[in-house]
């Protein structure tokens, strides 16, 4: 299968007053062409900042990229002069952003929002312009008449339609979603969730779906990366991912979420707390909290190994060979 997005060993620091954040550390990561690829992992894993890193949004100073290649459709995005990259960013890959009560401009109408969007990327006759903003909220399921309205004026839900919107205007063939359904209710969630998944194979569009929730991963993507402290440590499809995790931390993800086939008195949650980017273990990164850390994962840093089609993992109890049930602690 084509691939249209590819990380290679994508390494990218915050250089502080009180030292180096360490916020990615060689990031590879593939997605293919018309695919969803979901990346999971907590808080501060580093999942906005790879997002960032794509768009070439990473704050400089005090972020840095130290190394790595961003390669959309073979061309590395991290050598692109700033005019080039503003073609790319919105045309070719448009990303979603995490609030959507705070990712528009309270004193704009949502329509001159749309419209600035379509605009920056080539002059179009004022009667166009209008008639495409239209579409775009029409393609979103609000009524075009509200174009005229400021956000204060829409819901949340409403609000994140505005968003995705304005992302899609140029029909863009990657779309980076950072977990695009964190401020809204459950239920809002949902339609949101479904009219993305609607949108993106009517334009056929590939997606980064960055989220913490296993559900929305498992109903909408096809492949998952999980990554923990910086790096990935699991990658596969979706039925390899859910069907046989390999990694403790994946292992630790899924027992701590409650399950409708188990009847369980309480969740098992994961020990001890991710370690400080700006002082990272020796090993593996997960040591400190790994009920099956050797000596070896104390003091080496294990590789990304192949467990079996495309599933991968970063573990030493994988290396080298396919485990057992028993040896993956189940």
């Amino acid at each position: 299968m084509q691939s249209i997005l590819d990380v290679r060993e994508l390494e990218v620091a915050y250089k502080t007053q009180d030292g180096v954040v360490c916020a990615l550390n060689d990031v590879d990561l593939v997605l293919h062409e018309g695919e969803t690829l979901g990346l999971v992992g907590e808080t501060g894993a580093g999942k906005t900042t790879l997002a960032k890193g794509i768009m070439r949004l990473i704050p400089s100073p005090p972020g840095i990229v130290k190394k790595g290649e961003i390669l959309y459709r073979g061309k590395n995005l991290l050598q692109l002069g700033d005019d080039e990259m503003r073609e790319i960013r919105g045309r070719e890959i448009s990303m979603i952003f995490q609030d959507p009560m705070t990712s528009l401009n309270p004193v704009m109408t949502v329509g001159e929002q749309i419209a600035e969007a379509v605009l920056a990327h080539g002059e179009l006759p004022k009667q166009e312009v209008i008639q495409k903003t239209k579409q775009m909220l029409e393609l979103v399921g609000i009524p075009p008449e509200r174009s005229d309205e400021y956000p204060h004026q829409f819901s949340g839900g409403m609000k994140q339609r505005v968003i995705i919107a304005i992302a899609l205007t140029c029909n863009p063939k990657i779309l980076i979603a950072d977990e695009p359904t964190t401020a809204l209710d459950v239920t809002i969630q949902a339609q949101v969730l479904e009219l993305m998944r609607e949108l993106r194979k009517r334009l056929n569009t590939s997606m980064l779906l960055i989220t913490h929730d296993l559900g929305v991963v498992a109903q909408n993507c096809d492949y998952v990366a999980i990554i923990y402290a910086g790096e990935i440590v699991e990658y596969g499809t979706v039925m390899e991912i859910f069907k046989d995790m390999r990694h403790p931390y994946t292992i630790g993800l899924f027992t701590s979420l409650p399950s409708l086939n188990k009847a369980v008195r309480r969740l098992i949650p994961i020990e001890g707390l991710m370690p400080d980017p700006m002082y990272l273990p020796k090993g593996c990164k997960f040591s400190e909290r790994c009920k099956h850390a050797m000596d070896i994962c104390r003091e080496e840093h294990p590789k990304m190994s192949r467990v079996g089609g495309e599933h991968k993992v970063r573990c030493f109890l994988h290396q080298g060979q396919v485990p057992s049930e028993a040896e993956n602690g189940r």
